[in-house]
């Protein structure tokens, strides 16, 4: 006998995880930041120019998986 359960999809949103409008306002600066770094400066960190901006395009709700709690 085949039994089917119902499970949710793990919510990784900022309001999910209960990040803080102060929070989410400080990784709105680092992704903008981010964007406005130089050549120098994103070699040093070991990310190109493309990576930087797709990160800095990212909206403030999407937050990297390994910030899941």
């Amino acid at each position: 006998m085949t039994y089917l359960s119902r499970t949710r999809a793990p919510n990784h949103s900022a309001h999910a995880q209960g990040w803080t409008i102060s929070a989410l306002a400080s990784l709105y600066r680092s992704r903008r930041a981010l964007a406005g770094l130089d050549e120098y400066a994103l070699r040093d960190i070991g990310i190109d120019r493309k990576t930087a901006l797709r990160e800095a395009r990212r909206a403030v709700w999407d937050l990297p998986r390994c910030w899941a709690r």
